[in-house]
């Protein structure tokens, strides 16, 4: 079963600031992970900011999952999504 996914107006900006190599990087990871999300999540300890993470290289995807969509909240470098 696959995901659908939904961005927050937060992670587009995130998204658009990216470079263009990272953002294909990340694109191609999102479809591949959107088809089985669990697998290659992670969850967070302090769910403020969201309730699981990606990595990609060293960038980071923070997501909720809401039955069969993924609602990407956050997207960025790892020293500075946190």
């Amino acid at each position: 079963m696959s995901y659908r996914l939904l961005y927050t107006k937060r992670a587009v900006k995130d998204i658009q600031k990216l470079d263009t190599v990272v953002k294909k990087r990340i694109g191609k990871k999102l479809s591949q992970y959107a088809r089985d999300p669990m697998t290659y999540a992670r969850k967070l300890v302090n769910a403020s900011i969201g309730t699981y993470r990606w990595r990609i290289g060293d960038y980071r995807v923070v997501f909720d999952v809401d039955r069969e969509k993924i609602v990407v909240l956050r997207v960025g470098h790892r020293s500075e999504i946190y």
